[in-house]
């Protein structure tokens, strides 16, 4: 499913913005830009497209992708990557 076609729930909409919060704060503070919130963001909507609903999983495949695309896993300490 396209995320820019899907229609999102009160409730869900919600979760998604707790998940993007708690995933933003996962990262180092100068990296806590709007250009990466909205990649997070964009993570977690293409992962709610799909069906999933569960919070860490969202959280994790958004910073998954972030990670893989933008090369700062190296900023990320170890226990921090483990979503």
């Amino acid at each position: 499913m396209n995320p820019r076609a899907a229609v999102y729930q009160p409730e869900l909409i919600e979760l998604m913005k707790a998940v993007l919060e708690d995933a933003t704060l996962t990262l180092p503070e100068a990296k806590r830009t709007s250009a990466m919130k909205a990649e997070i963001a964009s993570g977690i909507l293409a992962c709610a497209a799909k069906g999933e609903r569960n919070p860490a999983a969202l959280k994790e495949a958004a910073l998954l992708a972030v990670v893989e695309c933008s090369h700062y896993s190296h900023d990320i300490s170890p226990e921090r990557r483990a979503v």
